[in-house]
């Protein structure tokens, strides 16, 4: 189980930068871009197989030094681009962490074949019929 994103601050590590985005001249001015840094090795809240997960599942996200790094840039606010970044790199580890359920071999019954069976018949017979008769 995965805790909640607030289990992991203190393992995260924010900085701010001016953002490109909306923001007219303030944008100039106001750090609202929000850059959030995870190292995944040193985690104490994940096991040694979900670290390992997350490093190959999210390999291409990790830098050089195996942080993960997640930026968010959308608002104009540097608290809502903090919250948006806490989201995302929750949903990151959520989706990386996620394991999907076995798939059981099934075998279709024998009411469904014998439907298959009679639409390709019938299907058959109508092209039959189309042919004409006089060879």
């Amino acid at each position: 189980m995965l805790p909640s994103a607030a289990a992991f601050l203190p393992e995260l590590q924010f900085q701010t930068s001016r953002s490109s985005g909306p923001g007219g001249q303030n944008v100039n001015k106001v750090e609202s871009r929000v850059e959030l840094r995870f190292v995944v090795a040193a985690s104490e809240l994940l096991t040694a197989e979900q670290k390992l997960t997350i490093a190959e599942k999210l390999a291409s996200r990790l830098t050089a030094e195996g942080e993960l790094l997640v930026v968010a840039q959308e608002d104009r606010s540097q608290l809502r681009n903090k919250e948006t970044a806490l989201l995302k790199f929750h949903q990151l580890l959520v989706k990386a962490l996620h394991q999907p359920k076995a798939r059981k071999a099934t075998r279709p019954s024998k009411g469904a074949v014998r439907k298959r069976l009679d639409s390709k018949k019938k299907h058959g017979e109508k092209k039959a019929n189309r042919k004409s008769t006089d060879h």
